[in-house]
């Protein structure tokens, strides 16, 4: 497996060192710049994926289509919450379809998408008191704004992590079998 780091990647540090959004509050911008990673690191790790690939399970993981469905449906439905609403029949719709197949740009564009929409979304909560009482699911669950917002920025990464350690699987058993075996 290659783990070697490109030029690119040492030249350009993740977005919350880079100095962007001065001017936005400190957990809005930690929340925007987590999404930002994960829209970087989906497009960095999953660019050269084949549509076998994308769609594998090696081990029984989700494959890396549902994972990147599922960060941004869950991003989706938790910024719901944040804004005080409840689900919609889309909304649970969607997450039904996360395991579904997809080819890699197809998936991809959806992911920069959905990246690019929460960022805006959460950004409307600037000025917001992030201690307002939210609640979570069918049950209402009681949480803050902030806590929302907090765990839309950590379970996006969370996500991402696995879907990174689930890519380097599949480049690897790629690897073994296009190399020439010994005879």
């Amino acid at each position: 497996m290659n783990n070697t780091v490109t030029k690119a990647q040492v030249q350009a540090p993740e977005p919350w060192l880079r100095g962007t959004l001065t001017d936005v509050p400190a957990v809005i911008r930690a929340v925007v710049h987590a999404l930002e990673l994960a829209h970087e690191d989906a497009d960095r790790w999953c660019g050269d994926l084949t549509g076998v690939e994308v769609n594998a399970r090696p081990a029984g993981l989700p494959s890396i289509a549902s994972q990147l469905r599922h960060i941004s449906g869950s991003a989706d439905r938790l910024l719901t919450y944040a804004e005080g609403r409840e689900l919609s029949q889309e909304q649970m719709a969607e997450l039904a379809r996360e395991e579904e197949g997809a080819m890699p740009h197809v998936l991809l564009r959806e992911f920069g998408k959905s990246m690019v929409g929460a960022s805006r979304r959460v950004r409307e909560f600037i000025g917001a008191d992030l201690e307002a009482e939210r609640f979570v699911g069918r049950r209402r669950l009681p949480t803050t704004l902030g806590g929302l917002l907090v765990h839309v920025a950590e379970h996006t990464q969370r996500h991402v992590g696995q879907m990174v350690t689930t890519v380097k699987i599949v480049k690897a058993l790629r690897a073994r079998t296009t190399s020439p075996q010994p005879q």
